[in-house]
């Protein structure tokens, strides 16, 4: 099976939108993560939603989640005003910018092996640099474990 095939449409969220733009369309989707564009609209990184979580709680608290609980309700509240003003550039993990996309001829296992060597949700697949969609974790499980 080759990449291609189980690639699907999927939102994307250009680099320089806004961050709580993104934070909104991952929960309103429930969405492992986003595709990051460039300015040109090519594959540019991957937004984890686990990475604009991670964004949201204090360092301190992520040092220590023990004090997650003494932490009041007015506090967590405010947790979403950390993305206001940010663009999703300033949100990126660095393991995650300019990774390359998958190429549409590419097998699953190969698609496994860089996805799982990266740590990421989804991929990007190109075929002749164009963008033809994106493969997320569980639909790679999915197309992996059919029998």
């Amino acid at each position: 099976m080759r990449a291609e095939e189980i690639a699907e449409d999927f939102p994307t969220i250009g680099i320089n939108s806004n961050a709580l733009d993104a934070a909104r369309m991952l929960a309103e989707h429930r969405l492992p993560g986003l595709l990051v564009i460039d300015e040109s609209g090519r594959p540019h990184a991957v937004l984890p939603a686990s990475q604009v979580v991670r964004f949201l709680v204090p360092r301190y608290v992520q040092d220590d989640p023990s004090l997650a609980g003494v932490l009041n309700e007015s506090m967590a509240d405010r947790c979403a005003e950390k993305l206001s003003g940010k663009r999703v550039v300033d949100v990126l993990p660095e393991h995650l910018v300019d990774v390359p996309p998958v190429d549409a001829d590419d097998t699953i296992i190969e698609v496994a092996a860089r996805m799982a060597r990266l740590r990421s949700p989804l991929l990007a697949v190109v075929k002749n640099r164009r963008l033809q969609g994106v493969i997320t974790a569980s639909r790679l499980l999915g197309a992996a474990l059919k029998p």
